[in-house]
Formats: structure tokens, sequence, C-alpha cells
């Protein structure tokens, strides 16, 4: 397999390259990389490495106030790895204010792939037993690299981070690769890190640890759907 060209080569926006495909073993050798796939319906795979990059550090991760009083009151249910193929395919419908998604079928079947593999990996947010909100991601040594989220009812996307941070927390997870930043990522505790930051705590968290039974043992209510 070819290797990805030096991450110097982005240019302003952090594109890196372009073509290539969406195998699982190339997926993997990209985000150990510090690069990502983004690209639209119709468009060739784009290849991204931005400069500064959006990241999350678990254990300084505090959820606001009114965050913390909906955590506690328990009108959720989190669990983890219960519906990935459901996770996934709501975050790909349409955004306030956007017509389209950058989540393909192709990128679907993909992020299937690696979630078979124990690599990729979703959290879920029920409210009974509709699931209202959740996300998914990446999880290679130490270091969470977040997908994509979405949210059915208010907040519900935000106390699956939430809960998700506290577990990553406890694990030992070191960093979570927001990759784009946002104003919605900010008033969530992201900050950005220039790129060669990131490429340090990103090989320093590539380390062999398996934490793969983790994400099934600490769903709290194993008779959900």
């Amino acid at each position: 397999m070819e290797s990805f060209p030096p991450l110097t080569a982005a240019n302003k926006e952090g594109l890196l390259a372009i073509g290539g495909d969406l195998s699982p073993e190339r997926l993997v050798l990209a985000y150990r990389s510090g690069i990502f796939p983004w690209f639209n319906e119709g468009d060739p795979i784009l290849w991204w490495s931005p400069n500064p990059r959006c990241v999350l550090f678990p254990e300084t991760f505090r959820p606001s106030r009114s965050l913390g009083k909906l955590l506690r009151r328990g009108d959720y249910t989190v669990t983890f790895d219960r519906a990935f193929d459901r996770v996934i395919h709501a975050c790909t419908g349409p955004r306030r204010g956007q017509t389209g998604t950058w989540i393909t079928r192709d990128m679907e079947k993909a992020y299937a792939a690696l979630h078979r593999l124990g690599v990729a990996h979703s959290v879920e947010c029920w409210l009974g037993e509709r699931l209202v909100g959740g996300l998914y991601g990446l999880a290679l040594g130490t270091v969470f690299f977040g997908e994509s989220m979405f949210s059915m009812r208010t907040d519900a996307s935000k106390v699956a981070l939430a809960t998700l941070m506290e577990n990553l927390s406890r694990w030992g997870f070191t960093m979570v690769d927001c990759q784009v930043s946002s104003d919605h990522l900010f008033r969530l505790g992201a900050v950005e890190i220039p790129r060669n930051e990131f490429i340090q705590r990103l090989e320093s968290g590539l380390v062999d640890i398996d934490l793969e039974s983790n994400w099934q043992r600490e769903s709290p209510d194993p008779s959900m759907p």
C-alpha cells in the first residue's frame, strides 16, 4: 500500500491527498498518521490534515452546569457499541443549514467494517427504547478519533459525549481528535493545538492496549435494543 505524502505537503486548508480507497488498512494508516477522509458524494476521496487541530482532553473535560444537571437527572440511558449501524446512519441525516451529507454510503460501509474489526465504536443515547442521540469514532491506542454525532432530543448528543469522556478518562485515554474546529465544539471545551503537537501526542498515544471489551462491559443495560 502506498504511503501518504508528508503532512507538510498539505495546503492551507489542510488538504493533503486525493484518491485511494476506504479499505480498513488505508483508513487505519491514515488515522495513525494524523490524516482523515472528508469529501462529498460524487467527489473523489479527499484526505485532510489541518493545522491547527481541534481536540478535547478527557482528563480536563468538564460538562457545563446545565449538562451536569441533565446527567444527574438520568433521563437518558447511554450505551456503547449496541447500535453502531443505526448511529452512523443517523449521522447522515440533514443538518441545519446544510442540504447534503459528507457521510456517503461508501463511508458507512467502510466504518461498519472497522466496527466489526473492533476499531470503530459507537455511543448511543436512549430515551426509553428510542435512540435519540449518539456519536461514533475510532479508538487507536489511547486516542479516540471522533467522527460525527447526532441528536433527536435536546442535548442527547452532549449526554453521549460527556459519558464517553468520563469513560475515556477512566480508561487512560489521552486525547480526542475533533478534526475541524467549530463554535459548537469550542462550547464543549475543545481547543486548537498546532499540528506538530497533535502528531507528537498521537505518536505517544499509539500504544498497544486492549480496551475493546470495555466498550461492551461499560454499557449499563444489556437489555437495551
